[in-house]
C-alpha cells in the first residue's frame, strides 16, 4: 500500500494559516505545539495525527477532509447505473473483498440483498477497517433515526472519519486474464476445495 503524502496536508496547513494573517509561533500556540512541530507540519516532514488536524480546523476555519487533501466533491449520482458503477469499482480495490448474500422467498421471509465483509480474512486486510466503520456507521445513523443526534452532529462526524481514512491509500488491481485452459483448472480447483468445505469429515 502506498504512503500518505503529508506534504498535501502540510501545504493546506500552511495556506489555510496565511489566509487568517496567523504566524507559525501563533498557531503553535493555538493548537499546544511547538513552533519546530508547526513547521514540520507544514512541510511534510511528520505526520499530523487526525486528533491535531480536527484541532486545526476548528482554529483556521476549515474542515478535516480539506486539510487532509480529500476532495469530498464528488460526481453526482443521476442514475442507478452511477451507484452500480461505484458497488463495481470495489472489486478492484486490492486488500478488500466482500461476498453478496441474497435472501428471497420461499427460502427466506423477506428479499434482502447485502454486501458481506469478513473482517477478519487475513487475504483481504481492509476488510477489517471496512468493518470497524460500517459498525460505527450504524450507530451513527441509529442516533439520527432515534433522534437522539443533530445533523450538523452527524456531518461533523462524517467530515472526521473522511479524514481519518483519506491517509489510507489504497491500489487498485486490473482483473486476471486467464486462458481457457487455466481457468478451467482453477474452477476445478475451486469445486473440489468447495466440496472439502462442505464434507469435512469425510
Amino acid at each position: 500500500m502506498e504512503t500518505y503524502d503529508y506534504s498535501v496536508a502540510g501545504a493546506r496547513i500552511k495556506a489555510l494559516r496565511k489566509k487568517k494573517h496567523l504566524n507559525q509561533i501563533e498557531l503553535a500556540n493555538l493548537i499546544g505545539k511547538s513552533l519546530r512541530t508547526v513547521q514540520k507540519y507544514e512541510t511534510g516532514e511528520i505526520e499530523v495525527s487526525i486528533a491535531v488536524v480536527n484541532q486545526l480546523a476548528e482554529v483556521l476555519d476549515s474542515t478535516p477532509t480539506y486539510i487532509m487533501g480529500y476532495d469530498t466533491e464528488v460526481t453526482p449520482i443521476r442514475s442507478l447505473a452511477d451507484v452500480l458503477n461505484f458497488l463495481f469499482s470495489i472489486e478492484q480495490v486490492d486488500g478488500m473483498d466482500f461476498t453478496i448474500d441474497v435472501k428471497r422467498p420461499p427460502h427466506s421471509r423477506e428479499w434482502q440483498c447485502a454486501l458481506s465483509f469478513k473482517g477478519k480474512d487475513k487475504q483481504a486486510p481492509l476488510n477489517a477497517d471496512m468493518c470497524l466503520f460500517l459498525e460505527d456507521w450504524e450507530g451513527q445513523r441509529d442516533e439520527i433515526r432515534s433522534y437522539a443526534q443533530t445533523q450538523a452532529a452527524y456531518r461533523k462526524w462524517k467530515e472526521k472519519t473522511l479524514a481519518y481514512y483519506a491517509a489510507m491509500p489504497v491500489e487498485l488491481k486490473e482483473p486476471e486474464e486467464l486462458s481457457k485452459e487455466e481457468r478451467i483448472r482453477r474452477r476445478n480447483q475451486y469445486l473440489e476445495n468447495l466440496q472439502k468445505e462442505e464434507s469435512p469429515n469425510e
